[in-house]
């Protein structure tokens, strides 16, 4: 059983760097695939060892899925904020730096996840029904305070979120296989990769740096992370992308640093912790969660204690191999011509869309593109993009 365990936890790994790595391959694709062979193979593996499985896979995913999403502008979609630093630190040559920070912020996550979950355990059933009535007054309030923050423009940053809110509630209502994929896709990659072309941007030599990461940036993003990340690990619609906003206010004017720290904290939290959810309230919000739901039943105590076994040595391998990783991208990037790659990763998540959207998500995704492109031009910040998401979850929680 032990070598079982052990196979498992690599091959999960394995596979969760390919779905990190590679744009458009999600982790819930695989976990669909597992899940739709369980019955066959039930006959060859134990349930726990797949679920083992899925587990080292989507933390390895949470890990590894900032490096195209900062190296080619390719996001995942729990993790296209991170375009917004990751690319001011590409141009810079610090691209590899940013990838460290999340990386960092992904290790950071695993005390955290162990701290919480038995506090998820004891005290998550009674405050569930509670807790989901003011989510709606926490988006409204970290929305107008976020608008607010615009130095700008807040006309602009208003019409932004409002536009951005309308396709996010259009491309939903569409019924689309997967919605997030051309939408967040063309408001953050798809329009940074134009921009790119059209600028015909050169990237430099990319530097090998130690990081520093003062006491003060841990206490904060710690912190803030703490907050908010548990909380969206559980609530249906809403995610990293929703919990990197709202930590983003609660310590005044984040740095750089600091920010993508807080994504990579958020990003492991939540998938995490939406396994443990799967035995306190029987509900979970991810994809490999639900896959787990439905492999295995019911988790028992013996589960949940090998679920964070595999979460932390799966984090601790994976801070590792994405460390190794982001070098090779730091040392061949400026070998190739970015303008070509970016082309070509641009028809590679149209041809992706296509296939998992259809035509419709492929309109979905030219429109996208345009006004993540008009926000580029325009100097204002992308962040009020995610409206696509906030104005939705907003109006489905208060209809």
């Amino acid at each position: 059983m032990f070598l079982e365990i052990v196979l498992a936890i690599i091959l999960g790994i394995m596979t969760g760097t390919i779905t990190g790595l590679v744009p458009g391959v999600h982790i819930n694709l695989i976990s669909a695939i597992v899940l739709s062979s369980s019955l066959f193979l039930s006959n060859l593996i134990s349930p726990i060892i797949l679920m083992i499985f899925i587990v080292s896979m989507a933390i390895t995913h949470t890990f590894l899925d900032f490096i195209p999403s900062i190296y080619l502008g390719a996001p995942d979609p729990d993790s296209v904020l991170s375009i917004l630093p990751g690319h001011d630190f590409l141009l810079k040559g610090k691209a590899h730096s940013a990838i460290l920070y999340t990386l960092y912020g992904s290790l950071l996550a695993l005390p955290i996840i162990l701290i919480f979950t038995p506090i998820f355990i004891f005290f998550l059933p009674p405050i569930y029904e509670h807790i989901k009535t003011v989510i709606p007054i926490i988006l409204i309030l970290a929305s107008i305070f976020l608008i607010f923050q615009e130095k700008n423009s807040k006309v602009w940053a208003v019409m932004i979120f409002l536009l951005s809110g309308f396709l996010g509630i259009s491309t939903l209502n569409l019924h689309l296989q997967q919605p997030l994929l051309p939408l967040l896709t063309g408001l953050f990659g798809g329009s940074s990769l134009i921009s790119s072309i059209i600028k015909k941007q050169k990237i430099p030599k990319q530097q090998l740096v130690k990081i520093k990461i003062t006491k003060k940036q841990l206490s904060r993003t710690i912190y803030s992370a703490s907050l908010s990340a548990p909380i969206f690990s559980f609530l249906p619609a809403l995610g990293a992308n929703q919990s990197a906003i709202i930590s983003s206010q609660i310590i005044k004017n984040p740095s750089q640093e600091e920010f993508l720290i807080l994504l990579g904290i958020i990003n492991t939290v939540i998938m995490a912790l939406s396994f443990i959810t799967l035995q306190t309230i029987s509900y979970s919000r991810t994809g490999a969660a639900i896959a787990i739901h439905q492999i295995t039943e019911s988790l028992s105590k013996e589960h949940i204690i090998l679920i964070l076994l595999t979460v932390i040595v799966s984090g601790i391998i994976s801070f590792f191999l994405g460390k190794q990783i982001s070098k090779i991208f730091a040392h061949n990037l400026v070998k190739i011509n970015y303008k070509k790659v970016s082309i070509t990763i641009l028809a590679f998540l149209t041809i992706t869309t296509i296939y998992f959207s259809g035509i419709i998500g492929l309109l979905v995704f030219i429109t996208s593109n345009f006004l993540g492109l008009f926000v580029i031009l325009l100097g204002v910040k992308r962040t009020y993009l995610m409206g696509c998401l906030m104005i939705p979850t907003v109006i489905f929680y208060l209809l």
